[in-house]
């Protein structure tokens, strides 16, 4: 009994064990739609990948609204990204707003360990769902269990799904919009939502083969490329020789399910030819009409902007799969993608039948070249010039990587104007380079005024040039207030010596300079300048001018308030320089001081003005303290700040937080003390009166003699 017990709770256990999976956070996105909720940061001008990524670290986010415009003075696509803490994506009976050129973004907690490394892991249509073409039903208590059903289906690549809130139905599926041997067509359906699976390979993308023509849908060629270098978002730039070039970077892409390209024409100087987009025309919410009721820009030369193609399923054979079978897709170690684009006249492959996917990813201390092969790859990596310092061995291998340092000699890495290069080695013999081999140059480059980084990857000797951009977050910078201990303090008394520091990460390339600070009370009614537009102190003996320490910023100054309030908020426009910042050079009375509070260097009076707007990009962070009086009690403050339960929500724009701070009341014991008090002051008033007349009235009268 005892060996038997043992056993069942083994066993008991094991399937714990087996059951219990950790949440994973993905996405869901949805076109050209936008939800109710509230705002809690705005911010301009990030790319697509940064809004969401910082909706995925930002633990109270649970939303990101994306939108953009072009404009065609410049031409770029102005981003804003809102970040919301509460919304009602997630509510079955709310209703989304039609919003154009928006992305919506809903946060999800999904548990399946099958979630892909990609920005967003479905496509959600609300409202509506495909009929008659479900392979599995399944009920599930939530959408998310319903979404990891759908990734860990092996039986079948589950393409699509449904989920119906009422009855908790869960349609698992096969085909999507795009299934070439129906004629498909989502239909509306209230209370029931349509997912399409993003985490599919490109080889899954279709039951039959994926080619990219085209689309036939009654609209102009030329109409449809023209709304899509408009109305879509660029997920990634390339300069290409040629439209099949284009086409192949597409068919490879990882890092999303790009389904259209735009070809603008053969490469002139070094302007980008090639657009990639994960969107096509079934994932407009008005599909093909989308194309017809849009406008042509109020500056255009009315010639074709270039050739747009999607994605198209090709019917599958008739005999694919027997009758009455489901399909059974089999994992294989080998991507049967890239080994069917990749051929052996593509400029990525060599003699040896060998073929090369390089990325290039820019980080803030180096540039990582990762290399996947459609065969083992045998030999090394290195960059040319430091064989030996800056290098890694390959055996047998189908996917690595060399990391190239950005500082020192060892690897090599050339710096002009904030653009970092290097050329990496593909050798297969151990020491000698041979005309099969393949050399890259890579290079990123660190743009100040919008904290993009780019990165292009050429072949050298290879006709195909092929450059990709990308864009990394840069370190976002945050306020810090130390006391004379180097302790971060949030109340303080008058005339405490308090170190003020702007802090960016070490382990950066960038140096930071700080301008336009100003000091505010609640409210903003009362507000006093610190440091001006120059980067230059108003009044050093109140607020000293800032000094470099590290990547870091600081002033030593003593704690001040505000006469009406005990909050101070202090706000800082920062900007960023590659390398450290030059000072800027302060005059106060008859002294000259530095300040680190400009660029490291002006712009030259022949840019245009365009050029001279965008170096204007800036961002503003801002930090608040409590400052009491010299005779106040530190522990009864508490209920001032803002970040206690029951305290005053914050806002913030932009990264700046403003904060509402609530006057001192007095507590329910000084008021019952206080009465107390004056209780007896008036019985003592009352007793010393009616002593003295009572000592009056008792004493003998005089008489005169």
């Amino acid at each position: 009994m005892k060996g038997d017990g043992l056993r069942f709770a083994r066993l008991a256990l094991l399937l714990l064990q087996a059951t219990v999976v950790l949440s994973r956070t993905a996405f869901e996105k949805l076109t050209d739609v936008d939800f109710a909720g509230t705002a809690y940061y705005t911010v301009r001008n990030l790319s697509l990948y940064e809004c969401q990524g910082w909706c995925r670290e930002e633990p109270d986010c649970q939303a990101a609204s994306f939108s953009f415009v072009l404009n065609p003075l410049t031409p770029v696509q102005e981003t804003r990204c809102l970040l919301q803490n509460d919304t009602q994506a997630n509510n079955p009976m709310a209703t989304p707003q039609r919003s154009v050129n928006t992305y919506y973004m809903v946060k999800l907690q999904v548990r399946t360990e099958s979630v892909c490394l990609r920005p967003w892991a479905f496509e959600r249509v609300p409202g509506k769902a495909l009929r008659g073409l479900d392979n599995s039903v399944i009920y599930t208590s939530t959408k998310e269990a319903c979404l990891a059903a759908c990734l860990n289906e092996k039986k079948f690549p589950c393409r699509s799904a449904e989920y119906e809130y009422g009855s908790m139905r869960c349609s698992l599926s096969d085909s999507d919009r795009r299934t070439a041997q129906h004629f498909v067509q989502l239909v509306d359906t209230p209370g029931t939502d349509y997912f399409e699976n993003l985490c599919l390979k490109a080889s899954q993308a279709c039951k039959g083969q994926r080619i990219f023509t085209a689309p036939r849908i009654g609209v102009a060629e030329d109409k449809v490329a023209q709304y899509a270098g408009l109305h879509y978002y660029t997920d990634k730039e390339l300069q290409v020789t040629s439209e099949a070039a284009c086409r192949l970077a597409c068919e490879i892409e990882s890092e999303f399910l790009c389904r259209s390209y735009l070809y603008m024409g053969p490469p002139h100087s070094s302007a980008y030819n090639c657009r990639l987009y994960h969107l096509d025309h079934h994932t407009l919410p008005d599909g093909p009409s989308a194309y017809l009721n849009a406008e042509r820009p109020l500056i255009d030369d009315g010639e074709p902007i270039g050739k747009y193609f999607e994605n198209f399923c090709e019917k599958p054979p008739s005999n694919a799969n027997p009758p009455g079978e489901l399909p059974v897709t089999i994992e294989h170690q080998q991507d049967t993608n890239m080994s069917s684009n990749l051929t052996r006249n593509d400029a990525n492959c060599d003699k040896t039948g060998t073929c090369y996917d390089v990325s290039v990813l820019c980080k803030d201390t180096r540039i990582a070249v990762q290399v996947r092969t459609n065969k083992p790859f045998n030999g090394r990596i290195y960059a040319l010039g430091r064989s030996e310092t800056c290098n890694i061995d390959v055996v047998n291998s189908d996917l690595f990587r060399l990391d190239l340092t950005m500082a020192g000699q060892d690897c090599n890495t050339q710096s002009v104007t904030g653009v970092y290069s290097n050329t990496v080695v593909l050798q297969h013999h151990s020491v000698v380079m041979t005309k099969a081999d393949k050399i890259y140059k890579v290079k990123c480059t660190y743009d100040m005024s919008s904290k993009n980084i780019t990165f292009g990857m050429v072949p050298i000797r290879d006709p195909e040039m092929i450059s990709i951009t990308a864009a990394p977050e840069a370190p976002p910078p945050r306020i810090r207030i130390l006391d004379a201990r180097q302790r971060e303090v949030e109340t303080v008394r008058i005339g405490d010596r308090l170190t003020f520091r702007i802090e960016i990460p070490e382990d950066t390339p960038y140096g930071i300079f700080a301008r336009s600070c100003v000091a505010m009370a609640k409210d903003s009614k009362s507000t006093f300048p610190i440091i001006d537009d120059e980067g230059c102190p108003l009044d050093p003996s109140i607020f000293p001018a800032f000094t470099p320490d590290g990547n870091a910023l600081q002033s030593v100054y003593e704690a001040f308030r505000f006469t009406e309030s005990y909050g101070v908020i202090f706000q800082c426009n920062v900007k960023y320089c590659l390398g450290p910042c030059e000072p800027a050079v302060c005059e106060w009375g008859r002294d000259s001081l530095e300040s680190w509070g400009r660029k490291k260097r002006s712009l030259p009076h022949n840019e245009t003005t365009s050029e001279a707007h965008s170096q204007e990009e800036d961002m503003n962070i801002s930090q608040e303290i409590l400052v009491l009086d010299f005779g106040d009690e530190r522990q009864s403050t508490d209920f001032l700040r803002s970040d206690k339960p029951g305290g005053v929500a914050s806002e913030a724009n932009f990264g700046e937080k403003t904060v509402t701070i609530v006057e001192p009341c007095p507590s329910k014991a000084s008021v019952l003390l206080l009465g107390v008090a004056c209780a007896l002051l008036v019985l003592l008033y009352i007793a010393t009166i009616f002593c003295y007349y009572m000592r009056k009235w008792l004493a003998p009268p005089k008489h005169m003699s």
